[in-house]
């Protein structure tokens, strides 16, 4: 039997080389990834946008908080499986003034934030991680916009109230700088980041221990982007999901071995992998609908609160096709 052609999009992670460069094959599937280029945000942005509207491309990373939002509104154009390219903490990317009035967490109470997107799925999790750490998230201000150019995050519809856009021709790392903010949730680290000299600097030097801590309560490594595929390919070869979500599963393997086996990729990185897996074990970057259950409904937890979707959803509703194929 021939192989299915299909072509996914997906930024040029480390993990999903192995599939890239065809070392690892997908059963039934003849696999071509288009991939992104040097791991730029603006890259990740223009392939989450061709993923939706190049009808070349059968599918690939998607936002998770743009498919919550699809299904919110009834709108199933794309499938969901769950394989995740993307993860992140969130204490590493709240950056504050070094002269400013924020020095620790409870210093954010009433403080003015700027963040990048209100819907965008990271600024889901900043959210849910600020409520973790207990803060009133009633005290806060939100500004929202580019961080530091014109046109980093595609616009998002109207603000909800009390959050407000910035000023035309602003960006936020400026604003901060300039004392019209005073912290910042940031997924690419500000160009005027110097731990010693500032002017930004994180709130959470040791950001390894705060997230650590946040892994050791919740269990949960967030999950932010997602593979998605069009309905049509999906509805001709329901199969292939499961297919997909092993060989992605594989190809994180392949990587993870590969690191073991020649650890140079930086200096320590052996001793880097031994405490994350003491921590999270041998498979912290997992692929699979059970595995990831619990940061799914979390995630759509913090969606509803957040006011993104109207209802609460679940990890079984975003992941309904794949579960029945």
């Amino acid at each position: 039997m021939t192989n299915l052609p299909l072509t996914l999009a997906c930024a040029d992670y480390d993990r999903i080389m192995p599939l890239a460069t065809g070392a690892v094959v997908p059963q039934g599937i003849a696999l071509t990834v288009v991939i992104g280029r040097c791991g730029s945000w603006p890259m990740r942005a223009e392939i989450l946008g061709r993923v939706l509207s190049d009808p070349a491309i059968a599918g690939g990373e998607g936002s998770i908080g743009a498919h919550v939002r699809r299904i919110d509104a009834g709108d199933r154009s794309f499938v969901a499986l769950p394989i995740f390219p993307l993860r992140g903490f969130a204490a590493r990317d709240i950056y504050i003034r070094k002269d400013g009035p924020v020095r620790s967490v409870t210093d954010l109470i009433g403080c003015r934030f700027g963040i990048y997107s209100w819907v965008a799925s990271g600024s889901v999790w900043y959210r849910g991680y600020l409520r973790h750490l207990g803060l009133p998230m009633d005290s806060l201000r939100w500004t929202v916009g580019d961080i530091e150019r014109a046109g980093e995050v595609a616009p998002s519809g109207a603000l909800p109230e009390g959050v407000t856009a910035a000023p035309e021709g602003r960006f936020l790392a400026q604003m901060l700088v300039d004392g019209e903010l005073d912290a910042l949730f940031s997924p690419p680290r500000p160009q005027a980041y110097d731990p010693v000299d500032g002017p930004i600097v994180r709130l959470f030097e040791d950001f390894r221990t705060a997230e650590k801590d946040f892994y050791r309560v919740t269990g949960i490594y967030p999950p932010v982007h997602l593979v998605i595929v069009r309905r049509a390919v999906w509805e001709a070869n329901p199969w292939i999901g499961a297919s997909l979500t092993d060989a992605f599963g594989r190809a994180g393997a392949a990587f993870q071995t590969a690191m073991r086996n020649f650890p140079y990729a930086t200096p320590w990185i052996e001793a880097e992998l031994d405490e994350t897996v003491a921590l999270m074990g041998e498979d912290f970057y997992p692929n699979g609908f059970e595995a990831n259950r619990a940061g799914i409904d979390e995630f759509c937890e913090q969606a509803y609160l957040a006011g993104i979707v109207s209802r609460r959803l679940t990890a079984e509703e975003l992941f309904a096709e794949y579960l029945a194929a």
